[in-house]
């Protein structure tokens, strides 16, 4: 019953309009290789309508577009039949979070959303994210974590 309630009160509010600011932090790439490494901004926003990312990287560039919420079904059902999906970061996830971290705590979440987004500048930025759920705990924090790669090789930790 409680955790009904959370998901009520988070769906209201992504409803309504909220938004959920975060960072990027480079960890692999010509950017992690900067000192200090940069720190890049991001705005999540809406779990069902409207469901938009906001990100401002290197060089100003502008990254603006939705995400999508693929089911667990169809994701498992590609993972069993080795089909990776359409932009699948589950070596990334690896990457930034640990061995076998996408398979783990990624794979079978209830709450996935991943993105493909083009900047002012022509550079393709790859978003996944996920919640982790902490049991039936009504005051447990949201927990999002996410990666994101470029199409100029660097790999990135998303914090919310």
């Amino acid at each position: 019953m409680k955790i009904r309630i959370v998901f009520a009160l988070l769906g209201m509010c992504m409803i309504s309009g909220c938004q959920i600011n975060g960072h990027l932090y480079p960890v692999q790439g010509s950017l992690a290789a900067l000192t200090p490494a940069p720190i890049f901004t991001a705005k999540i926003t809406g779990t069902l309508a409207p469901r938009t990312i906001r990100a401002v990287l290197g060089n100003g560039e502008i990254f603006s577009g939705s995400w999508s919420v693929p089911s667990v079904k169809t994701r498992a059902e590609r993972a069993a039949a080795g089909t990776p999906q359409p932009t699948s970061l589950a070596r990334e996830w690896d990457t930034v979070y640990g061995q076998g971290f996408y398979t783990a705590h990624v794979l079978g979440t209830r709450f996935f959303a991943q993105t493909v987004v083009t900047g002012s500048q022509g550079t393709v930025l790859q978003v996944e994210m996920y919640r982790q759920v902490h049991g039936d705990d009504a005051a447990a924090p949201i927990d999002i974590k996410g990666v994101a790669k470029d199409s100029k090789g660097n790999i990135y930790k998303l914090v919310l």
